[in-house]
């Protein structure tokens, strides 16, 4: 499991993994779209259109840092946040623990493999033709 993303709560789990409701999602892509870490008022600014309260953006964020999802630093009186992982490390790890509740996960990522663009596909054969190159399983 990718460090920093094992929780639970009224979104769920896929197994290690959180699974993000509306909210937490909408608040961890402003983390992740930034890129720097975010005070409670910045991330309630950026998300203005929802008319959300700034108390609301902090319990969840609040929450986000209790489930591990995200890390906090003081930054004067006012908490700074970052996400704990990668955008694509959350998906990936979602991914993987979507892929161990299959009982044949040979058969999944056949599934799986049949379902991706042309594209996507070179993607895949290029990161796994690298994995080989660096002797990983």
């Amino acid at each position: 499991m990718i460090d920093g993303l094992a929780g639970g709560g009224v979104a769920g789990r896929i197994d290690g993994v959180m699974r993000l409701g509306e909210l937490e999602r909408a608040v961890m892509d402003v983390l992740w779209d930034r890129g720097t870490p975010l005070t409670v008022r910045e991330v309630a600014e950026t998300l203005q259109d929802r008319e959300l309260a700034y108390t609301t953006v902090m319990t969840v964020l609040d929450r986000l840092a209790g489930k591990g999802m995200v890390e906090r630093d003081r930054a004067g009186r006012a908490w700074s946040y970052r996400p704990a992982a990668s955008r694509e490390a959350y998906i990936a790890q979602l991914m993987l623990d979507a892929l161990d509740l299959s009982s044949s996960r040979d058969a999944a990522l056949v599934r799986f493999a049949r379902s991706v663009s042309g594209t996507e596909a070179e993607v895949l054969r290029a990161a796994l033709a690298e994995e080989a190159a660096d002797g990983k399983d």
